[in-house]
């Protein structure tokens, strides 16, 4: 994997200062397009959220590389771009200089973000997904990476909270792709495994017939509820976060998982709409988060052991739970 790569450097080994100013950051990017981690973010403290606004700028930055890019040839040529301002190899833009100085002040390792680009690079073309394990694998690279460095961002050190962190970030991406069913297939993009969807293609779930109407909506359940055994897993890890970001991630966590009981309300039917959270039912699970967040003191303890049989599939890829612990 991208650790296999000796010239990908970690934070000791970056680029050397660029002679051009560090660009003035702002969390527009976050605020429009990050709506539910915006709303979670300020609850952080200040150094924190604005950490993590810039961590999800750029990781926004290379998703749009893929989404908003009209030949998927451009698109991989600027993905290859970005690898190479990363390593040094090519002038860095204000967005990559931003994010090297991000890694620098955090020690931030580099392998990360490499996975990322690596996630989003598979999304060029047509995505058809065979199985779970190909599922998860995908989710790991374009969200798990993202816990682990939010974890860096957010002055993590204990090891033993990476894989938690990895199951938040593929929680999240679970409930993006059952969010998402039409809209990505209407991009020729299929995650839902080949076995869940009677083989379905992208654009047979776009225009479903009647029988394929009846497979979406168990497919997006099942989604779901693969996605809720991560968040109960993220949940466990929550006690390696400091005190603010440890409340902050837990509403982060809970008005995403909200958008799955959304999904639920509406049969987990694709034509009703893209399921949302508003402004007041984000205060109110909030509220609860907060609640729980006084009662409940296992989100408080540092001992909680992670279930490595949550990343059998994830086996080989850098802080995924070791397989030697599954017997």
């Amino acid at each position: 994997m991208w650790a296999e790569h000796p010239t990908r450097r970690g934070a000791d080994g970056l680029q050397q200062p660029s002679p051009h100013p560090e660009p003035e950051f702002d969390a527009t990017s976050l605020r429009r397009n990050g709506k539910s981690f915006y709303f979670a973010s300020r609850f952080l403290g200040a150094k924190h959220a604005m950490r993590a606004a810039r961590l999800y700028a750029f990781c926004r930055h290379i998703d749009d590389m893929v989404d908003e890019a009209d030949d998927p040839h451009v698109a991989r040529e600027n993905l290859d771009q970005l690898e190479h301002e990363l390593i040094g190899q090519a002038e860095a833009t204000a967005q990559t200089r931003d994010f090297l100085a991000l890694a620098r002040e955090t020690g931030m390792a580099l392998d990360p973000v490499f996975a990322l680009i690596e996630g989003v690079r598979s999304d060029l073309g047509t995505v058809s997904l065979a199985t779970e394990d190909e599922l998860l694998r995908y989710a790991y690279r374009v969200a798990g990476v993202v816990g682990i460095m939010m974890c860096d961002a957010l002055d993590v050190r204990a090891p033993q909270a990476r894989p938690f962190a990895i199951d938040l970030g593929i929680g999240m991406q679970l409930t993006n792709i059952a969010r998402d069913v039409a809209e990505d297939a209407g991009l020729g993009r299929r995650y839902l495994p080949a076995a869940w969807v009677d083989s379905a293609t992208a654009a047979q779930i776009l225009h479903p017939d009647p029988a394929l109407q009846e497979v979406i909506p168990r497919a997006r359940r099942r989604l779901l509820e693969l996605a809720d055994l991560f968040y109960a897993s993220a949940e466990r890890g929550m006690g390696y976060l400091p005190g603010r970001a440890r409340f902050a991630i837990l509403v982060a966590a809970r008005v995403y998982r909200q958008i799955g009981h959304k999904i639920a309300q509406q049969g987990f039917a694709t034509w009703r709409g893209r399921a949302s959270v508003s402004g007041p039912e984000k205060l109110m699970v909030a509220s609860r988060a907060a609640l729980s967040f006084v009662l409940n003191g296992q989100l408080h303890q540092q001992d909680s052991a992670h279930d490595p049989r949550l990343h059998q599939a994830l086996s080989g890829l850098p802080f995924a739970a070791s397989p030697q612990l599954i017997g």
